[in-house]
């Protein structure tokens, strides 16, 4: 199996392409106006202690003071410090207006109210993520497999011997790592905080002293494995900064860097732009001629499996198990490329055999393994459902790239034209009673004036003679098909 990466570049957007066997597979965005401050560190200074809310406000060179609790602030001697005492020293006692502090953002400014800090400092990698104030040893709760929790806490104790204080916590991605990517992971993140470590000691209160890596670095660290033959970048700039931190940090990893220079853009070289587009339908057509249908709504996610046009050479049995076969891959690969979270609920074509069903499982389980998100499935259920969840990220593709349709408002349907007549026939009854007019202007779109000077000018005719009143009709060019205003005059 080959995989390469693509990276494209513009002034205000970064795009990185997941390509295997020259088909995509996963797509990520940056956008430089949408940029968040979850993992960035700051010199701040606290500007106001809060005792009755048990906080305080700190500065760290935003627009709003950022907001820091009692409970996020860490002991100033760690290392006497046990985590299964509860904290119970007051705001007072740990701050002073006027104070220099390192924090971290660990949630973005919403609405009216400023960014969340901790002083709780935490630097991931693939596998690890970093903690220098602790010398503890954490395993994340989703590997579930005591054997694989027993491994990797050993491997991380046995390099930890090698390091200074600082402690780790072995990530969901870390389980079935091998010893020596491991290692690396730890070695990288010890020379990234000794580099933040020396920007802090010169940081003045107010500045940033690390920001999370950009789209195309954060690829590096967490997507490079075996299987990444190339990666490809149409920028010269950040080639050579891919270049520079492959070398610090990541000098073991095989891999080609090429800085592309071709005619075609470089998402044109596997079709990716099409590929996107395609993303973003409901509709997915299987090679077979069977499709998929994906809804994605606020609580979960549905994708019902269809045969479509695929009639099959042999019987029915045999056509669906065909199909879902085919529909298994496919539903991998759209998770995987439309980044959807969450509850996710696959409605595969009933199947009789029960050896089919555990085959078409299987299949999906294989297909699931190459995803870098964790992801959960059951059992086939009593209804036929595959129900499974998958961890959630990063936005999906269509909250990055799509916003919700002003016309109708995110229901993905509209009121027929003939619906949106009876509606004003009632509204234009309202008007007539409430107003003393002389006569009452519709104003509606096209689809609706037309089906009510044609199919429903009966029904317009006895409705003037009974509130004894003209109706008149202007069409709207700019109204919608649900939009319609009855005005008295």
């Amino acid at each position: 199996m080959s995989e390469e990466i693509l990276i494209n570049v513009t002034p205000r957007e970064t795009r990185v392409a997941l390509v295997e066997n020259g088909v995509l597979q996963e797509i990520f965005i940056e956008r430089t106006a949408r940029l968040g401050l979850v993992g960035n560190i700051y010199k701040g200074r606290v500007c106001r202690v809060l005792p009755g809310m048990q906080a305080a406000f700190v500065d760290i060179g935003l627009e709003r003071a950022a907001f820091l609790h009692a409970s996020d602030i860490t002991p100033r001697n760690p290392e006497t410090a046990d985590s299964a005492v509860p904290f119970t020293s007051t705001i007072n006692e740990l701050l002073k207006e006027g104070q220099e502090l390192t924090v971290q953002v660990v949630k973005d400014p919403l609405g009216t109210k400023g960014a969340r800090l901790t002083t709780q400092i935490s630097i991931p990698s693939r596998y690890l993520v970093f903690i220098p104030t602790v010398n503890n040893v954490g395993i994340s709760q989703k590997i579930e497999d005591e054997n694989e929790r027993i491994r990797l806490r050993d491997i991380i104790q046995l390099f930890m011997s090698e390091q200074d204080a600082g402690g780790y916590i072995a990530r969901t991605a870390a389980e079935g790592a091998s010893s020596d990517a491991m290692r690396a992971d730890m070695m990288f993140l010890r020379k990234l905080w000794e580099s933040i470590k020396e920007r802090e000691a010169v940081a003045t209160p107010g500045s940033v002293v690390y920001e999370d890596l950009p789209l195309s670095i954060r690829v590096m660290r967490d997507l490079l494995d075996d299987q990444i033959q190339e990666i490809r970048i149409d920028s010269r700039e950040g080639h050579q900064r891919l270049a520079q931190f492959a070398e610090k940090f990541m000098p073991d990893l095989n891999v080609k860097l090429e800085y592309y220079t071709g005619e075609r853009p470089i998402f044109d070289i596997y079709g990716i732009e099409d590929e996107i587009q395609k993303a973003l339908d409901r509709k997915v057509q299987l090679k077979s001629g069977g499709h998929l249908v994906i809804d994605q709504t606020e609580a979960m996610t549905t994708i019902d499996v269809n045969t479509g046009g695929y009639v099959g050479h042999r019987n029915l049995e045999e056509t669906i198990f065909k199909t879902n076969l085919e529909a298994a891959q496919a539903i991998a690969r759209q998770l995987r490329l439309r980044n959807l979270g969450g509850i996710i609920i696959a409605d595969f074509i009933d199947m009789q055999q029960d050896e089919h069903k555990r085959q078409v499982l299987r299949a999906f389980e294989k297909c699931l393994d190459k995803d870098h998100a964790k992801t959960h499935i059951t059992e086939v259920s009593s209804l036929g459902l595959v129900e499974m969840t998958r961890k959630r990220i990063r936005e999906s593709l269509e909250h990055v790239l799509c916003e919700e349709c002003p016309t109708c408002g995110g229901r993905a349907s509209l009121k027929t034209p003939e619906t949106v007549c009876y509606e004003i026939f009632r509204e234009i009854l309202r008007e007539a009673r409430q107003f003393d007019a002389q006569q009452l202007l519709v104003l509606a779109s096209q689809e609706v004036v037309d089906l009510l000077l044609d199919e429903e000018s009966d029904s317009l005719a006895e409705l003037e003679a009974f509130i004894e009143k003209p109706i008149k009709y202007q069409v709207e060019a700019l109204y919608t098909q649900e939009q319609y205003d009855v005005v008295p005059m």
